[in-house]
């Protein structure tokens, strides 16, 4: 695989049958690309009216990208973006709090960790729909996959919250059995982990949350699988959790009402890539000398939104119109575009 026939764009009509490829494949928890070739079709219209919606965008807008591998022609993976989480509804999950329980006459004192339902991720803009063909997995295809999708939202900001979160998907098992849902979620609905996915089919969680008792969860009084469960990772979800780990996503505060897994929340402009991130101009003059490294690179457009993977040099503020990026994202002289690099040097009083 070679890096540079990597092109991240938006989705088409023409993916559809790479969309249900990827659907059959992806783990249990996966909601938002559903095995169902109409809503599949019914993703990618309103991607398509996301991308064309007026500057005036609503907050329910959801963008579907995929990753192109320009060598081969295939479609390698998926990623998304919803701009705000629980437009319709209110968007749920559990946040881990601690309790103290203390009686001076007895000199006990407990510290217990507890889940308590709420909607404090309501309005904040999701990350979704992340998938990479395993044969991509260790390769720079990832990181351009899910990083990409900061810097849409960095340039198109006024349609998306400063606030940014994702989801990933918890532990279950090959039969889609979630220990956390079977502690927690079944005993107040007769049906199992993959039913409930189905019972939601992509809308908003508060359809089963409404419904649950808003009473905190005390950790300590569930079964032992279920108590592991909390906050660890489908082994799917691995490597897309990491990069958000390494973006700088907090993972302590909450997790799914399903499952159990982490989900993640930061604020934008804290995030590495769009901390480190810089506009581009193409002029004839520019030398591009200098110390080069990968970067992820992107046009400004929203409708014809590119973004690829290129090594540029670290401190370049202009571009020869004749370098290669340029015509790989068809740029003309006097255009600009934004980069980020894939490793950048840690910053004055920053860590490595």
């Amino acid at each position: 695989m070679n890096p540079l026939d990597l092109l991240l764009r938006p989705v088409a009509p023409g993916d559809l049958p790479a969309l249900e490829r990827i659907a059959a494949a992806s783990a249990h928890g996966i909601s938002s690309l559903p095995e169902d070739k109409a809503q599949l079709r019914l993703r990618i219209e309103r991607s398509l009216d996301a991308f064309a919606s007026p500057d005036d965008a609503s907050g329910e807008e959801t963008y579907l990208f995929v990753l192109e591998d320009r060598g081969t022609g295939q479609v390698v993976g998926t990623s998304g973006i919803a701009a705000s989480a629980g437009f319709h509804d209110r968007f749920y999950s559990y946040r881990n709090e601690f309790v103290v329980h203390a009686s001076a006459a007895l000199g006990v004192s407990q510290r217990m960790h507890t889940l308590h339902l709420c909607h404090d991720l309501t309005g904040y803009t999701l990350l979704t729909s992340f998938y990479i063909d395993p044969a991509y997995e260790h390769t720079l295809a990832p990181q351009l996959l899910s990083r990409a999708r900061l810097l849409f939202i960095q340039e198109f900001i006024e349609r998306f919250s400063e606030r940014i979160a994702a989801e990933s998907p918890g532990l279950c098992d090959e039969q889609g059995a979630s220990p956390f849902w079977d502690a927690v979620g079944r005993r107040f609905f007769n049906m199992d982990y993959a039913q409930a996915e189905r019972v939601v089919g992509g809308r908003s969680k508060a359809v089963i949350a409404d419904l649950m008792p808003h009473s905190p969860v005390y950790v300590p009084l569930l079964p032992a699988d279920a108590q592991w469960a909390i906050g660890q990772l489908h082994p799917v979800a691995e490597l897309p959790f990491a990069i958000l780990q390494d973006e700088g996503f907090n993972a302590d505060s909450y997790v799914d009402i399903f499952d159990g897994g982490p989900t993640v929340e930061s604020s934008l402009p804290m995030l590495r890539s769009v901390r480190h991130s810089r506009r581009l101009t193409l002029h004839a003059g520019a030398l591009n000398l200098g110390l080069a490294s990968w970067h992820i690179a992107c046009s400004l457009e929203r409708e014809g939104f590119m973004a690829v993977l290129a090594e540029l040099p670290v401190a370049a503020q202009e571009l020869a119109p004749g370098h290669e990026l340029a015509q790989r994202l068809g740029l003309v002289d006097g255009q600009r575009l934004r980069v980020t690099p894939l490793d950048p040097m840690p910053r004055e009083g920053e860590g490595a």
